[in-house]
């Protein structure tokens, strides 16, 4: 299992490469966060714990690379409709 976390303006990314069963690669997997407000303060605006419906990377790179790119382009439609 791996992980990483990530800062995009007001979203907090956090994205894991997870062993698939049986140990035939990584399913990728993201959550992020809205922070507003107080320090400290977050609101899950996101979540799911097996991306691309569950497809096994080779690596963990390439499935945490594969979630953290799905995290900002989630991030940038929501912004895109806030300000429409």
């Amino acid at each position: 299992m791996r992980f990483n976390e990530s800062h995009e303006g007001d979203y907090r990314i956090f994205v894991g490469a997870v062993e698939a069963p049986r140990g035939d690669g990584y399913i990728a997997a993201l959550v992020v966060n809205r922070v507003r407000g107080l320090p400290g303060r977050q609101r899950e605006a996101f979540r799911d714990d097996s991306l691309a419906c569950g497809y096994r990377w080779r690596s963990a790179d390439e499935a945490i690379n594969y979630a953290m790119n799905r995290a900002r382009e989630l991030i940038r439609s929501r912004s895109q409709m806030l300000t429409c």
